[in-house]
């Protein structure tokens, strides 16, 4: 945009060629002043009409699940009185569901109203440096699998209209603070309609650790409390912007970083919960009871800062969870939490995996300590919030999610159900093959993709109000019930246009183990780093490290790989440092894991990190393929790290070679 004082200050004839005729330049002056004019008095409208508008506190918490708060008498031992002091200014939800199982998929219809199955981010890869803006089918899987499983976006595409934009377009000053996990730029919160981004940071969970010193880019923690918790932190950064724009319309995006891995909290508060562990009690990690206190501790600095500025009464709050509790680490020697009485959690379908706490506060709108047994969903906020200001969406805008504020007003919402779509098969306790459910009243269906015989769906049927651990499935009692909402969910992935899991032509029933299914064992690479303690090292083979979850050996050879979960990768020290530029590592290997691969590089005074790495796609259908990763560094390479898939499963490498860019080979690897 030309600014109309640079114009005044450079004069016509700097903004437009000297050889125009002067008639020409002056109309086009005038084009331009009108232009300027007419925007000004757009924006000047839009706050205006934004002037009597409450203000918005979004506040997600990651990973929290439905009994990880006092909400619903589920835990004696959490202690959340601050999310109790918000409820009681509001209405909490029974029933209130994320969009998916996983953190990515959730957040990016939080900002679109739109399912996962439409928007397409089915997977939290949206840190892995592989841009991908359309989920594709893939034809071949693991001969484990009966079952293919989509690629899926990971990035929040900018051509969607969120629901930072629509607000910031009509006048409200806009801010993100904590988690994003939609991509790092060109799409991180500032391409998304956001003024403000703390502490801009693209990862999966904070950087390093809760307490500092952190790792995050560019944010260095108080040096006069050396150690800060990043809650705390992000708590006083957003109290900040609420003071900034206390005069105003804001949207406060406040997305915890808490209670996701990494498992680390305040020593002192550690100790405390310590003391009060019952060992009968499922819920009894002291560190994830630390962290969920801090987490608490955050929603009560935010409602302080609200009532302090006297603005808590023009304030809409809406507080949610991304996905349920994460019952899949190992922490405190077991899981971190438990979502009973509900059945799984993260990264599962059943009912511990998408249903989580909700509370919606509007003073003098919504009763105050009020309930509510309707079903919502992630993708309600956006219409909903647009019908409580009154804003109008673009007529071309769609919307997958509905307007909860009959609910609001303790009335039954008109919705037919709800769906989750989820196409992956995370290894980890209640896990399930490649997914969609849906909700209708007190019944639930989840089909399995291609599970049963000949390449024909299962399906999983319960009744949530006589069975709310699912633990009765009546599809063969019921079959009318299951056909029924079965072609709900039929009819809604043809709406969104699913890119849906297909029959694998690789699938072997002599490696398929129906009885593995829903099993895993605890996974301990989660935990933030034990000061004063190591980690236990692997065996190495043939100068390479194994690390993650993978143990290596060398056979006749080949290096044989086996990885027992969704994080395998190996290091190997190089015997001298590269100097050369660009690189070509070329791999031939076989695999029936799943997932892409990875390689990484390292340089002097620096750790392996995705900003070093170069993604690459892996065939996991048993047979030997070559692999040629091309990448560039920077400084000398003093090493490598391969990650050859994201996946339990065995992969054998039989051959490795580096080469310069001229083809030179300058390191090969003998096994």
């Amino acid at each position: 945009m030309i600014h109309f004082r640079a114009l005044m200050r450079t004069g016509c004839c700097r903004l437009f060629p000297c050889h125009l005729p002067c008639r020409m330049t002056t109309l086009a002056l005038i084009a331009v002043t009108a232009l300027i004019t007419t925007l000004a008095l757009h924006a000047s409208l839009a706050r205006a009409d934004s002037a009597g508008r409450p203000n918005i506190v979004l506040i997600l918490a990651d990973d929290l699940g439905w009994s990880d708060t006092t909400l619903f008498g589920t835990t004696k031992f959490y202690q959340t009185p601050n999310i109790e002091r918000l409820a009681a200014r509001g209405m909490r939800f029974t029933r209130a569901y994320s969009s998916s199982p996983l953190c990515s998929p959730t957040r990016a219809s939080v900002l679109t109203g739109l399912s996962p199955a439409r928007h397409g981010i089915t997977s939290p890869n949206c840190h892995l440096p592989k841009v991908t803006l359309k989920a594709t089918e893939t034809i071949s899987g693991s001969p484990k699998q009966k079952a293919t499983i989509p690629d899926s976006v990971s990035r929040l595409d900018t051509k969607y209209y969120t629901l930072a934009e629509c607000l910031r377009d009509n006048g409200y000053a806009t801010g993100h603070f904590g988690k994003w996990h939609l991509g790092p730029e060109p799409y991180s919160p500032l391409e998304h309609g956001f003024d403000v981004d703390v502490p801009h940071h693209p990862g999966p969970g904070p950087a390093g650790s809760y307490v500092a010193p952190w790792k995050f880019k560019d944010f260095d923690h108080d040096p006069d409390i050396p150690n800060e918790h990043i809650e705390d932190r992000m708590a006083k950064e957003a109290v900040a912007f609420i003071e900034k724009n206390k005069n105003e319309p804001f949207f406060l995006n406040y997305w915890m970083f808490g209670v996701h891995a990494p498992f680390d909290a305040k020593q002192e508060l550690i100790e405390e919960y310590r003391e009060r562990v019952d060992p009968e009690d499922p819920q009894r990690s002291p560190t994830y009871a630390a962290m969920i206190e801090s987490m608490d501790d955050a929603v009560g600095t935010l409602l302080d800062a609200l009532d302090r500025l006297e603005i808590a009464d023009n304030t809409i709050i809406i507080f949610a969870s991304d996905n349920g509790g994460n019952m899949y680490n190992e922490i405190d020697g077991g899981p971190p939490t438990s979502n009973a009485p509900l059945r799984g959690g993260k990264a599962t379908m059943y009912e511990g995996g998408v249903r989580g706490p909700a509370i919606v506060v509007q003073p003098h709108v919504i009763e105050a300590g009020s309930r509510s047994d309707e079903i919502i969903q992630s993708s309600d906020f956006y219409p909903t919030l647009l019908e409580m200001l009154s804003i109008k969406s673009p007529s071309s805008q769609v919307f997958d999610g509905v307007s909860i504020v009959p609910a609001l007003h303790g009335k039954s919402l008109d919705r037919n159900a709800i769906f989750t779509y989820f196409p992956h098969a995370p290894g980890v306790p209640d896990w399930l093959p490649p997914s969609v459910s849906v909700h209708q009243g007190d019944w639930k269906l989840i089909r399995i993709f291609h599970g049963g015989e000949n390449g024909q769906h299962r399906y999983k049927l319960f009744h949530l109000r006589d069975d709310l651990g699912e633990n009765d499935n009546l599809t063969a009692q019921m079959p009318g019930r299951v056909r029924q909402l079965d072609a709900l969910i039929e009819r809604h992935l043809v709406e969104t246009k699913a890119v849906r899991p297909r029959p694998n032509p690789n699938f072997d029933p002599s490696k398929y183990d129906a009885s593995s299914e829903g099993k895993a064992p605890l996974r301990g690479g989660s935990n933030a780093p034990k000061r004063g303690s190591a980690r236990p090292i692997g065996k190495p083979a043939a100068g390479w490290q194994p690390g993650g979850t993978c143990k290596i050996s060398v056979s006749n050879g080949v290096l044989e790989v086996n990885s027992n979960g969704k994080d395998p990768h190996l290091s190997f020290q190089l015997p001298r440092p590269l100097d050369e530029d660009s690189f070509t590592l070329k791999v031939r290997m076989k695999s029936d894991a799943s997932g892409p691969g990875q390689v990484f590089w390292k340089v002097a005074g620096r750790p392996y990190s995705a900003e070093r790495s170069q993604a690459f796609p892996v065939k996991h259908d048993g047979l030997e393929h070559e692999y040629v990763i091309k990448f560039s560094a920077s400084a000398p390479v003093l090493g490598v790290r391969i990650d050859p898939a994201r996946a339990r499963g065995v992969i054998e490498i039989s051959q490795m070679r580096l080469t310069s860019d001229e083809g030179d080979t300058v390191y090969q690897w003998k096994f």
